[in-house]
């Protein structure tokens, strides 16, 4: 009897390229192929790459060049690139990596059985033309048996100066709200309780599909799909991820208030602070639109949790102009805040610009973000001093093993005593004994209960 082939996937980037590896596992599963956590004991090595800033993309080129030289010894070794880098570099990635056997871009993720299939026959592949992508029939290899992606919508349209996305990930294609809804009654059915629908611009979903109502709306938006999912069995959390100011609007932000079971947490990246530097990025908004986003969303959800994206050291920003991003963060308050030195994209325009900021002024930018945006977020963690809060069990606390953890609602992560055996997957109510400015312990509220 032949020991099964064995596979590992390294994933780079965002939460879709999480969501596509899971994808992309799950097509491997269903090959025969079984998962190794050892990407040396593996005959199948697939990277999943990120292009969206350039250490992540040497990161790649460092981990392949390790497999190649494996590769060198053992010829019956398959090496794959898929995601952001495969798509933009193409052909490129074979001049560079001749030992590598498929080159795929994330369009191609549904396909990985016919492109593995066209290597097994000896051809060495590169899949990165542009295609309707499939509908999702693969059973992903999900990392998490509590909480699930569902990919809504693929690809992005906007055209921001700044970055590769909408030249690695194609144009906007929504999923139909029915194929959503029957993955979301699948993971119901499997005892999944939180479910993050994702998009790299999600409140675009829906105008690819066509229709629209009697008042002239299209009746395809996200807006709609939270209410057309919302009552599906079992799962009793959706987030979703990731918006865009531009298309947030109000009557979203009434459906998250309305719909019980969507959490209080929304991410929507803001970018610069600053209207020139905004139009510069291409953005469509100004920072007063996306203050009174803010605003509305504070008005009818008081305690939502606000999470962004910022960039700093944008070609042509002035230090006045990053003082502007600052005063926003300070009048904001953001629960979280990833941040990022700009890093010049091959194929974007602000690349080719002159008016770029020095490496220096760069780091020093995004420290002082740094230092401003978790004095901010610990602000924001003290109201949750001795609050109660539901906690849904994902996992033992590593770093102290009798403690589990998950998240709150609000996304707050959250370490508290307990039994992972008999409490993973549940949501317990924990009083809250300590804050910090990204974290929050607390004791299980029916321990704090007396006999």
């Amino acid at each position: 009897m032949t020991t099964p082939r064995k596979y590992h996937i390294t994933t780079f980037g965002c939460q879709m390229n999480k969501a596509d590896s899971e994808r992309m596992a799950g097509i491997l599963d269903d090959m025969g192929f079984s998962w190794s956590e050892d990407p040396n004991q593996a005959d199948v090595i697939l990277y999943n790459t990120c292009t969206i800033r350039d250490n992540a993309e040497q990161k790649v080129y460092s981990y392949l060049g390790r497999q190649a030289k494996r590769k060198q010894q053992d010829p019956n070794v398959t090496l794959i690139v898929a995601g952001c880098v495969a798509q933009q570099e193409g052909q490129q990635l074979l001049r560079r990596v001749p030992e590598l056997d498929l080159v795929m871009g994330p369009q191609h993720a549904n396909r990985l059985g016919d492109l593995l299939e066209q290597v097994m026959d000896g051809n060495q592949v590169v899949a990165t033309e542009p295609i309707h992508i499939m509908e999702d029939i693969t059973k992903p290899r999900r990392d998490s048996k509590i909480t699930a992606w569902v990919n809504v919508i693929y690809g992005c349209n906007e055209r921001c100066t700044y970055c590769v996305v909408p030249g690695v990930r194609g144009v906007e294609q929504s999923r139909t709200p029915a194929d959503i809804r029957a993955e979301m009654e699948e993971l119901g059915r499997q005892g999944y309780k939180e479910v993050t629908l994702l998009g790299q611009n999600i409140d675009a979903y829906g105008r690819d599909l066509p229709g629209s109502t009697p008042e002239g709306r299209h009746k395809h938006t996200l807006t709609d799909l939270l209410y057309f999912v919302h009552d599906v069995p079992g799962i009793e959390r959706i987030r979703f991820a990731t918006s865009h100011p531009r298309y947030f609007n109000e009557r979203l932000i009434r459906a998250c208030a309305e719909l019980p079971k969507v959490c209080e947490h929304f991410h929507i990246p803001f970018q610069s602070g600053d209207n020139e530097q905004l139009k510069a990025m291409s953005r469509g908004y100004t920072h007063q639109k996306y203050r009174r986003i803010i605003a509305k969303i504070r008005e009818l959800m008081p305690d939502a949790a606000i999470s962004a994206d910022a960039i700093v050291g944008f070609p042509g920003e002035t230090e006045e102009q990053f003082q502007n991003t600052l005063k926003l963060v300070e009048d904001i308050g953001f629960d979280q805040l990833n941040t990022a030195a700009y890093s010049p994209r091959p194929g974007t325009p602000a690349a080719l610009w002159e008016n770029q900021v020095s490496e220096g002024e760069k780091k020093d930018r995004l420290q002082r973000l740094n230092r401003l945006v978790e004095v901010k977020a610990a602000e924001r963690s003290q109201r949750y001093t001795d609050r109660i809060e539901e906690v849904l069990v994902e996992d033992i606390n590593p770093k102290d093993q009798t403690q589990v953890m998950g998240r709150t609602r609000g996304n707050r992560l959250t370490f508290f005593t307990g039994d992972i055996n008999a409490q993973k997957g549940e949501i317990v109510k924990v009083k809250i004994t300590e804050v910090r400015a990204f974290s929050l312990t607390g004791e299980p509220v029916e321990a704090l209960v007396t006999v």
